[in-house]
């Protein structure tokens, strides 16, 4: 494996001037393990959480939580893929950032014909969040087709897939977003409503618009600013699902405030523990497979980066300049 491999390592947390990417030789796989050559890498939020230390990883450490490309090599006990294969992931440990490595079998699946590389990387994180929240992560009773729900950050990667499944779904979604420009591209993609959480109250509208009821359920990744008006959009029983901490940690819940605003729940879920081993990842990317190939959901790659803006891509998603989703290019 002598073809200049680079990955990017950290040696401390800080901005985006700690990401520089180093040569690295690329072994074998072990038990269990393959070796893949990227072909795309997928750029997400909690990579910001990772290099920030908000987040904190052993030092060194490799960022990336997210890639497609193809098997070059297999480890004893991998039966699922084999060489060749054109695949994707998202995966513990971190490290997709990198042109080549070695990693744990399990979460890697097959990527189907009819999916390229770019899409691959792009969908696997953000698609197999928005897979686990509206189909596993839900309010008590379930829901059903005519529900409403508030979906916040509704033009990111996450988002925007959310907007479409629950459209397919027959949910009805209620975005939010900082401009208008991003409630148009949320309503574009399947929200019935969107609210500029800028300009608007957006507890207050979601009452409006649900008849003074509220919704079964929030889907919350921003955390601190959103975090009260969450809980006061919801139902009686509804659920508020705290996912992200895009504008910092949510506070402490003050138990006796569920019971005032109505006998309500809180979860903090994580992807990870849904994909704890290889039949729930490949259950859940055979969900989102299916509706990507039947065209209910389009995956948008708006941001293309190569390797070495790897800087700047940070600096885009930390400002939250971006829409849709983003990959480094290999």
């Amino acid at each position: 494996m002598s073809r200049g491999e680079r990955e990017l390592v950290i040696q401390s947390p800080g901005g985006p001037e700690v990401l520089q990417w180093t040569p690295v030789q690329v072994g074998e796989p072990g038990p269990g393990e393959l070796r893949l050559r990227h072909h795309a890498i997928g750029l997400n939020y909690i990579d910001i959480y990772h290099r920030s230390g908000a987040y904190p990883l052993p030092l060194p450490a490799r960022l990336g939580m997210e890639a497609a490309g193809v098997v070059e090599a297999v480890g004893e006990g991998v039966t699922h893929l084999a060489v060749g294969d054109r695949v994707a992931y998202a995966s513990q440990p971190p490290g997709a950032y990198a042109t080549a490595r070695v990693m744990p079998a399990r979460c890697v699946v097959r990527l189907p014909e009819g999916i390229d590389f770019e899409t691959g990387a792009a969908m696997m994180l953000k698609g197999l969040t928005a897979q686990y929240l509206l189909r596993k992560t839900l309010p008590q009773g379930g829901l059903a087709a005519g529900d409403f729900v508030l979906f916040h950050a509704a033009a990111g990667g996450v988002g925007l897939i959310a907007c479409q499944w629950a459209r397919a779904l027959g949910l009805r979604l209620i975005a939010t977003a900082g401009s208008d420009e991003k409630c148009a591209l949320a309503l574009e993609a399947g929200a019935v409503h969107a609210i500029n959480y800028r300009r608007e109250d957006f507890a207050a509208r979601v009452r409006e618009i649900t008849g003074g009821q509220g919704v079964k359920v929030v889907y919350d990744s921003v955390g601190l600013d959103t975090f009260e008006g969450s809980l006061n959009s919801l139902a009686p029983f509804g659920l508020l699902v705290s996912f992200g901490n895009a504008s910092g940690f949510a506070p402490p819940v003050q138990l006796g405030q569920l019971a005032a605003k109505g006998s309500l729940y809180v979860t903090r879920p994580t992807l990870f523990t849904h994909l704890a081993t290889r039949e729930s990842t490949q259950a859940m990317a055979d969900d989102l497979f299916a509706r990507v190939l039947a065209g209910d959901i389009k995956i948008r790659v708006e941001q293309r980066y190569t390797l070495d803006q790897v800087q700047q891509a940070h600096r885009d998603l930390e400002a939250r300049r971006t829409v849709g989703s983003g990959v480094l290019l290999v």
